[in-house]
This record gives C-alpha cells, structure tokens and sequence, in this order.
C-alpha cells in the first residue's frame, strides 16, 4: 500500500489534537522511549515539551553521536534551470514570476561541477525547476553522464515522474532523489499550487516510492516550513518516514527541515516556525528515527547551522547559489525574461563591465553564505569531521 492510499485513513486532525494534549508525565515517558515511534514523536514535539528541550538535545546528541560517529557531510546544490510550468505562490521559480530565466547546457553544468569539485565536493544535488520543454529526461541524462565519472554521488531534486522514466536516470549514474511534499496539508496544499502538474498532492505523495522501485538508493523528504502549522507538517512527517523506513527498508532515508525564505514574488510565511521549535523538531525525529540522516542547508543563518552540528543534523550543504551558473556565471549569454510563462526578451544584452552582468533569478535567498572552505573549518572547530565524499559506484561492481 503507498503513503498516500495510508495517508487519506490517518485521523490527522486527532493525532494533532492529541499531541497538544500531552502531559509531562506522558513527555517524561517517551523520553525514556516506552511508546510506539509516531506515539512517542508527537509527544516530543508537543507544546508541554518545551519545558524538556534541554534534556530532548543531550539525548538527540548522544544518539546522534552513536549512530553517525562525529561527521558532517557536505554537499552543494547545483541549479540546471529555473524554468517551470507550476505555479506555486511561494517559490521565486514559479511560472508566473517576471525573472530572468536560462537552463544551462551540458558543458556549462560540466563547467559548474567542476568548480564545485576544485572546492572539495564530490556530493552534489541537481536542481531544476518542472519544464519537459527544458529540462528532458534525455537533458538529465546527459547532465548526469557528463558528471559521474568524477562526482560518485549525484542526487536529482526536479519534477516528479513515472517509475520507468527515472530508471535511465539511475543507470545513468544518480543515486538519490529529494522530493519535498511542501505541506502535508491538502487545503493549504491546493491554495498554493495553482497551475501545472504540482496540483497533483497524491501523485507528488508517492513520489519516493516510485523512485525506489526504479533503483535509487537514497530518498529526501521533507515539509517546507511556513505553510501550514509546523506540529502538523511534522506529524505528518514523521509517517511518511516511517512508511519509507518500511516500504523502501533497503534505502538511506533523509528529511529536511526547509524553513521559507524570501524570494521572487514576496511571499510571506503563513504560520510561525521559530529556532526553538526547530531544535525541538530535530531533536525529537533523533530521538524516534535514530538512523535517518538530517539535513541543513543555507536557507538557516551561520550561527545557527553552528549550533546545530552536534544536535542531530549529519549532512549540511555549504557555499551554496540558488541561481543556475551561480558558481562559474555559465549561462548568462542565454538570459531571457518571462512574464506568466511567456517567454518576453530573449538573449538580454548586458549593461556594464564583465563583473556587473546579470544573473538568472535564484529559488530564494541564501542565509549562509560562507565558503565551503570556512564552513569545513568551523565543522573541525567543533570536534566534528567534515566528510566530502562516502560514496563510490565501485562499492556495487563485482571484483
């Protein structure tokens, strides 16, 4: 049975209202780990939690530390193209956004990995915004072709597809696929997603299982913080990780915690998801799924990535552009401007000096903005070693 056949029987609206509920005596139980993963969870994400946390982290850490060992792994996220048919209210890519626009070609992503590469990375996530016009299954191919014989591990985070056509994608040479279901709320999900194949809440739902079934080894998931009211976006949650530890039990499951930032378009958050209740998220999914990976990318400030390294996080992206040819400036010969999906200026010329050309629009704001480089040393500075690259396609040939 897939998540979403399970997703549409959960009482969610009673689980959330049980999680409020808690008592501290039902939070001093589920400290002690006495009750069922989802149980145990939504008590730990309670409001009568709170007043735990500091006991909630000295556990995630101490978890964190047995199963991971003291390691961050790095990655960097590598923007292919910002064209996209979907119109989502809180994305600065969304179709009807005035930004400037350009999918990259083969040699350019060639170009933007290789500098990604000199930098230390040898985990890199391509990115692309939802286009068949732009960004093809054989487009991916040949990105992720052009890439593997020097980067092991390439993740793929773009428009979801049918079981048989992300098959090629994993012989290819990609690995992982991250898929974000945004919100778990179906209304507040239906108000965001106003045009193209993103209306689809089922069909994104099952996502990760399709992807399984066709040969990837690792899966991303993740809310988009912001939308609907944070406990339940995370109840949620946690049963979908817990349905993937099951359905895909021989895949490496990770979850992001991608609070909104500011972007193209203005939007603004629509509920409160301070840094409190985020070390409260992190610490207790630790606590209940103990060997799922945590990410932290550069959408949290510096100060606060810093902290959280020993608390349960064990992969962090870092020296990150949201802008595809953000690291290199490939692709700015092929800017053009779109208004509601249509393209309006092609080939923009440039105004000014070489340094001061225009650059396609990014997904959001970076928040982190510190160099691979001084984020590796900030990770030494905590007792912590920063793992550039735990993977390689020869691990599964024959000898």
């Amino acid at each position: 049975m897939s998540f979403a056949s399970v997703f549409h029987q959960v009482p969610w609206k009673e689980r959330y209202e049980q999680c409020l509920s808690t008592t501290p005596e039902q939070v001093e139980e589920a400290l002690e780990g006495s009750s069922h993963p989802l149980a145990r969870f939504e008590r730990l994400i309670s409001p009568a939690a709170g007043d735990y946390l500091e006991a909630l982290c000295q556990l995630s850490q101490s978890i964190t530390q047995q199963r991971f060992g003291k390691v961050i792994r790095l990655f960097a996220p590598l923007y292919l193209s910002n064209e996209c048919i979907n119109n989502c209210s809180y994305c600065g890519f969304s179709r009807d956004n005035p930004i400037l626009r350009v999918t990259l070609k083969t040699e350019e992503v060639l170009q933007e990995a290789k500098a990604l590469a000199e930098q230390g990375f040898r985990h890199i996530l391509l990115v692309a915004g939802e286009h068949p016009k732009f960004v093809s299954n054989g487009y991916l191919e040949d990105c992720i072709r052009s890439l593997a014989h020097f980067i092991p591990s390439l993740s793929l985070e773009v428009g979801p597809m049918e079981q048989e056509d992300y098959v090629p994608l994993v012989r290819s040479g990609a690995e992982g696929l991250v898929v974000y279901q945004e919100t778990y709320d179906r209304e507040i999900y239906r108000t965001m997603h106003t045009a193209g194949p993103k209306k689809d809440f089922d069909w994104r739902l099952d996502t990760p299982e399709r992807a399984f079934d066709a040969g990837f080894r690792r899966l991303g998931i993740g809310a988009l913080f912001g939308l609907a009211d944070w406990r339940t976006e995370a109840i949620a949650l946690a049963a979908h990780v817990e349905h993937l530890l099951r359905r895909c039990w021989t895949a490496q499951v990770t979850l992001s915690f991608p609070r909104l930032r500011p972007c193209a378009g203005s939007f603004e958050p629509l509920t409160l998801f301070d840094d409190r209740s985020l070390v409260q998220c992190i610490a207790a999914f630790r606590l209940c799924f103990p060997d799922v990976g945590q990410v932290l990318s550069t959408r949290e400030p510096a100060s606060l990535r810093d902290g959280l390294i020993p608390l349960g996080i064990t992969t962090m992206s870092a020296g990150s552009h949201t802008e595809p040819g953000g690291y290199t400036g490939a692709g700015q010969d092929n800017l053009h401007q779109t208004v509601r999906g249509r393209i309006q200026n092609e080939n923009l010329p440039f105004e000014g000096t070489h340094q001061e050309k225009r650059k396609a629009t990014g997904q959001f704001d970076i928040a982190d903005d510190r160099s691979p480089s001084e984020m590796a040393d900030v990770i030494l500075k905590r007792g912590y070693e920063p793992v550039w690259k735990d993977w390689d396609a020869s691990i599964l040939s024959p000898s």
